[in-house]
């Protein structure tokens, strides 16, 4: 029986990339203005983001090396001087990044329907910022806990170790919690080596889901599921 449900965040409650997208345009603009390869940005900050964020995950920096080694990986590819102050400029585009957090239209509603559970967050992200994007897109008072692999003994999904530490955090077995997600790897097929099960969110609705896991393509979708 579904007791606890975990949620990812980025791209599941959060609209990450779209937010990410403007952050890092206004940030190059803000620095070189006019840049030619201003379309192109956005996609070269997302390639970064997944190559460093998984360095940090690994151990091998910590979050701050990241976001320093991921901005002047950008300047040097863009031909842009590189700043002298790495972490004052990265808090340029976190500021701009700050400003463009908004929840999807299906949250606030689905998330108000899912009384009796225990719900809760489980991110990749860095423990810090995604509580305050849970506290920005007015969910602070609905989920019991936000869990990253920093609270995690250093575990991010999709290592078992994630998966069975958020059930306990939760104060649950695995097999009790359901986790919702975007990212097949990581919020689908993960979870079920623990016995954990998980619902794909399917956002964009463009192919069928993994054999043998539900798909949702709204979280409007998701308390009819669980009835």
């Amino acid at each position: 029986m579904i007791k606890g449900i975990l949620f990812d965040l980025d791209g599941t409650l959060l609209d990450h990339r779209s937010a990410a997208d403007a952050a890092i345009g206004a940030w190059l603009s803000d620095h070189a203005p006019g840049h030619p390869r201003l379309p192109e940005v956005p996609a070269l900050w997302a390639g970064l983001e997944v190559h460093y964020l998984a360095m940090w995950q690994a151990g091998e920096c910590t979050a701050q090396e990241q976001r320093r080694l991921r901005l002047r990986a950008l300047c040097r590819e863009l031909a842009v001087a590189v700043p002298d102050d790495l972490d004052a400029a990265y808090s340029g585009f976190t500021g701009h990044y700050r400003r463009h957090w908004i929840a999807y239209p299906d949250v606030a509603g689905a998330v108000a329907e899912l009384t009796g559970f225990t719900l809760g967050v489980l991110t990749n992200g860095v423990q810090e910022m995604q509580e305050a994007k849970v506290r920005a897109i007015g969910l602070g008072g609905s989920l019991r806990t936000v869990l990253t692999g920093e609270v995690l003994g250093g575990h991010f999904k999709p290592a078992p170790a994630c998966y069975t530490g958020a059930a306990a955090a939760l104060g649950l077995a695995p097999e009790e919690v359901l986790l919702v997600g975007d990212d097949i790897e990581r919020d689908v097929t993960g979870p079920a080596v623990t016995g954990m099960r998980s619902v794909w969110l399917d956002r964009l609705g463009v192919e069928p889901p993994p054999p043998g896991f539900p798909r949702i393509t709204s979280l409007t979708e998701l308390p009819p599921l669980l009835r």
